[in-house]
């Protein structure tokens, strides 16, 4: 059936599982093109568009300086997606920790998506801002990648929460920072997140847009001299 599912797919999208969330709302996992993508209301989750746009970022920062890393964070998992390019295309085989608030997403990413079959992968069910907080951890990578529905959450952009993700990063430590932009509000919000970084400190680069709405930044912990 699966099959069947997936070729119709290529002709109209085949929805397969929809379920309501307290925190997501709707959730949907469809066939699409080929593939499977998990949707909300009015966007792609994981998969889709989503892959295409973490992947690019991915690519700018080079495939081989991310295998030589030692500990990914990701914030806001979904169903996985970019997981999979790490662990599937980067070949990236060290230590994922991935945090999600939603505990239905996980169970959808496991059922539909077999998250729960990255070895080198731990799932933290926790509230972005409170891991962040928390962590005594340091990172060599820090995606975030948290949506409700098509909207970025406000605290992603406040001084405190960036400078605490500052701190739990290494020198030449990266974030990669998946924002929506669907206003002009929005486009003077992401230029007033990069000027809360020292230029001194800190390498800002906003990356032009592989989709239309969604707009990376990436920032680059430099060495101290």
């Amino acid at each position: 059936m699966s099959l069947l599912n997936r070729i119709l797919s290529f002709f109209t999208p085949i929805n397969i599982h929809r379920q309501n969330s307290s925190t997501s709302k709707s959730l949907e996992v469809t066939w699409n093109n080929g593939q499977l993508v998990l949707d909300s209301l009015n966007t792609n989750y994981s998969y889709g568009s989503l892959q295409r746009i973490l992947r690019r970022g991915l690519h700018l920062i080079g495939f081989d300086t991310i295998r030589n890393m030692n500990h990914i964070l990701i914030l806001g998992v979904a169903a996985g997606s970019v997981i999979r390019t790490l662990v599937n295309e980067v070949e990236f085989k060290n230590k994922i920790t991935g945090v999600e608030i939603d505990p239905d997403v996980i169970e959808i990413a496991k059922q539909y998506f077999e998250l729960n079959s990255v070895a080198n992968l731990e799932i933290v069910i926790d509230d972005a801002f409170e891991y962040v907080i928390k962590t005594k951890s340091l990172y060599d990578l820090i995606i975030v990648d948290i949506f409700c529905d098509t909207t970025t959450p406000n605290f992603l952009f406040d001084s405190f929460y960036t400078t605490r993700l500052a701190e739990i990063l290494i020198p030449q430590g990266k974030i990669l920072f998946n924002t929506m932009i669907l206003s002009a509000q929005d486009e003077e919000r992401n230029k007033k997140y990069c000027t809360q970084f020292d230029l001194q400190k800190f390498d800002v680069k906003i990356i032009p847009r592989v989709e239309e709405h969604n707009e990376l930044l990436l920032i680059t912990k430099k060495v101290s001299e």
